[in-house]
């Protein structure tokens, strides 16, 4: 069985909406579009493209899956991730979308959401999920996550999509690596480990 692994650029306060531009996703008037950009660093973005390199297959919710189709085909080639993300196969969870998708190498996901998921990490050996943030909830709920990689910024927004937000499943997480870059952001990588666990604190 292969691994599926959630990328996610946050804020400190959560905040996971339109981390590329000011116009990547204004959903509910969302102002602070392109809020990455200006805390990153060279460093940090060869991290990221060499975590991306081992993906296998590349599975998106249907608004990731949108902004990413209308930019990435354009790209410019010099770009490390241009070439790897138009190569790399490509699914998408929507009850919304119809083919014939515009991304060469995409598929719609049919059928049960769970049973789809699970077939994809019995042919890949990492299935790699970056933003879809409504889809993560749902794989989170049916168990299907085996590593969280978080990269979190430096920044408190107040308002947008979050990462965590209501309807998040209780989840345990383990923390197996940990790096702060020149820009300020902490870059955590965690495995799921099943339900949280509850105690009283001792009185000593």
């Amino acid at each position: 069985m292969g691994k599926l692994i959630v990328t996610e650029f946050m804020t400190l306060d959560g905040v996971a909406q339109a981390p590329g531009g000011p116009d990547e996703d204004r959903e509910s008037s969302f102002e602070h579009g392109g809020w990455q950009w200006p805390v990153s660093d060279p460093e940090s973005g060869e991290v990221m493209y060499q975590e991306a390199s081992s993906m296998k297959a590349l599975l998106l919710g249907r608004k990731t899956y949108d902004i990413f189709a209308q930019y990435w085909p354009q790209a410019p080639a010099e770009m490390p991730f241009t070439a790897l993300l138009n190569s790399v196969p490509k699914y998408v969870a929507s009850r919304t979308l119809a083919e014939p998708l515009n991304w060469s190498g995409s598929t719609l996901l049919s059928g049960d959401f769970g049973e789809s998921i699970t077939a994809l990490k019995q042919r890949y050996d990492e299935v790699q999920v970056i933003g879809s943030l409504d889809m993560v909830q749902s794989l989170l709920r049916l168990g299907l996550v085996d590593t969280m990689n978080l990269w979190v910024y430096p920044l408190v927004l107040g308002t947008g999509k979050k990462v965590f937000d209501g309807g998040t499943v209780p989840t345990a997480l383990r923390l197996t690596a940990s790096q702060i870059y020149p820009g300020g952001a902490a870059h955590l990588t965690y495995e799921t480990a099943g339900a949280p666990t509850y105690a009283t604190m001792p009185d000593e």
